[in-house]
């Protein structure tokens, strides 16, 4: 799992917690239809705004965010360097033979070997960039959709709550624990929606700005690989995409292997 997620959530949910129990009773958390009205309103209202797809898309992206690595820029700049000397010592026939878990990269190693002209790379990977912001962006707004619903029915449940408690004016013993109730839909909303939903859609979108880079290392790459440029070369026009600090100085007879894995 990706530390820093593990890291919030737990730490997150620990804080909360911890600050329910020294608070008191955490019997009074607890409210099972002020629960209902907000998980199943969040969920009602996401499903009637976008289709039940992009739902379930939306957490197997969330999943597998959470629970798998993506490739470091710096190791897509290596496996790139590779390639570079691979096309120069056996041509760039040879790249049609690299194996890589990448479709991306599979594909432009595929053009590459049949010598397709510049701008088709440029264009087909450019494809392939557009096509995952799209993709992303939807799995990434069905989560900001629901931080932004999971209050508005928070506030809905406490209105109803308050219309029953005030059905109950002739008995004020009631009034407290009524609007205790009350206020209960309101923490779930708000809970949801900072402790979930936006946070998650952060850090999809953080991991999409990732996934970007990494394509327009590849689109780069292929592009100077075509053009015959040393692998020296490869590696000083891709190194912008990498901060000052992380910049190396490349080793002139080998470079690392990526996570990208070129075989």
């Amino acid at each position: 799992m990706d530390i820093a997620s593990l890291v919030g959530i737990i730490s997150g949910l620990v804080l909360i917690v911890s600050a329910i129990f020294i608070g008191g009773s955490a019997d009074i958390f607890v409210n099972v239809p002020g629960l209902m009205i907000v998980i199943g309103g969040t969920m009602a209202a996401t499903l009637l705004t976008v289709q039940f797809k992009d739902v379930t898309n939306a957490f197997k992206g969330a999943y597998i965010v959470f629970t798998r690595d993506n490739t470091n820029p710096i190791e897509m700049i290596d496996t790139m360097i590779k390639l570079s000397k691979i096309s120069h010592r056996h041509g760039l026939l040879k790249l049609g033979d690299v194996k890589t878990d990448s479709a991306v990269l599979k594909r432009a190693c595929n053009l590459l070997s049949e010598a397709a002209s510049e701008e088709v790379i440029r264009n087909t990977l450019q494809n392939e960039i557009d096509s995952l912001l799209a993709r992303h962006f939807a799995v990434q707004d069905v989560f900001r959709k629901m931080g932004t619903y999971a209050p508005a029915f928070g506030m809905l449940g406490t209105l109803i709550g308050l219309i029953q408690m005030l059905s109950e004016l002739d008995n004020p013993d009631k009034l407290g624990p009524a609007m205790a109730v009350a206020l209960l839909t309101t923490f779930y909303g708000s809970v949801m929606a900072t402790m979930m939903f936006l946070p998650i859609a952060g850090k999809l979108k953080a991991r999409t700005v990732l996934e970007v880079t990494n394509l327009e290392i590849i689109r780069e790459g292929s592009i100077s690989i075509l053009t015959n440029d040393h692998y020296a070369h490869v590696y000083e026009q891709l190194s912008s995409y990498l901060p000052e600090r992380e910049r190396k100085p490349i080793n002139s007879d080998k470079a690392a292997p990526a996570k990208g894995k070129t075989k």
